[in-house]
């Protein structure tokens, strides 16, 4: 998933924002998650339905846990619920995984329940393609991931989680503030400067995009997203020797036929 997430910014900088927003699995059409939908905002909806794309094994024991689910006590609705999370996430379905993950985590009522469903919620945000159900995950996320913040603030992914969370619900100053803060707490943080360093680009400030993302390929040189994305970046900042370079490092670092192939289209460009 990397490697598609690295295509879709090489394929358009003009919505690299969207690497965040957009699913991690593909639905064939919105009617997939309309019950989902329905649960994250009234508790008593009907329950979501298992994802079409899975395997036939894996959806056989999607319908046995959630005959097990319906028909059980607290205790062991529970213990079906997070299996249930567990099978919806291998599916790719995280609103249904969020679903029943609240679910599990309002019994266990543990830190690490409260992640796990933070962390659910947070996928089924960058899935959501309307602002009305990006909100709604937006703050499921930031609850349960809240809880797990407030007992550990080292946590810096859930940080940054909950700091993404707001880039696109309302308040992107108070998500890039947190990320700063991460930074400040931990300033090889791979993932708040790549955050970083897509922000600066997608908002066309591609000089503070290059110094964020040196910072990160500087941390760690193999990391693939960071040197393209920061070939992007010299590219659209005017430095076309730069972005050669930044691009032919790429090519070498991996021999996917799609990374090639992006690599590959900036290159021509350049000629």
């Amino acid at each position: 998933m990397l490697k598609t997430r690295i295509i879709l910014i090489a394929a358009s900088i003009v919505v690299v924002w969207l690497i965040f927003l957009l699913p991690k699995a593909v639905v064939e059409n919105e009617s997939q998650m309309k019950s989902a939908d329905s649960a994250v905002t009234k508790k008593d909806s009907h329950l979501p339905a298992e994802h079409s794309q899975a395997s036939p094994a894996l959806i056989a024991r999607i319908r046995k846990s959630k005959a097990g689910f319906q028909n059980s006590s607290d205790k062991k609705n529970a213990i079906f619920a997070d299996s249930l999370q567990n099978l919806y996430t291998q599916a790719g379905q995280f609103d249904s995984a969020a679903w029943y993950g609240e679910r599990a985590a309002t019994f266990f009522n543990t830190t690490e329940s409260f992640l796990k469903t933070g962390n659910s919620f947070y996928e089924a945000y960058t899935f959501a393609m309307d602002a009305p159900k990006q909100k709604i995950l937006a703050e499921k996320a930031r609850e349960y991931l809240g809880k797990v913040t407030a007992v550990n603030p080292k946590n810096y992914e859930a940080r940054i989680k909950i700091a993404m969370t707001y880039l696109s619900s309302g308040g992107p100053m108070q998500g890039i503030r947190q990320l700063r803060e991460v930074i400040a707490e931990d300033p090889k943080n791979e993932l708040a400067l790549l955050n970083m360093g897509m922000l600066s680009v997608q908002s066309g400030q591609n000089g503070k995009a290059i110094e964020w993302l040196k910072q990160l390929v500087e941390v760690n040189p193999k990391h693939l997203q960071g040197q393209l994305l920061l070939g992007v970046a010299y590219l659209n900042d005017g430095h076309k020797t730069e972005a050669r370079a930044q691009f032919e490092k790429v090519k070498k670092m991996d021999n996917d036929p799609a990374v090639q192939a992006t690599v590959e289209s900036y290159l021509r460009d350049l000629k």
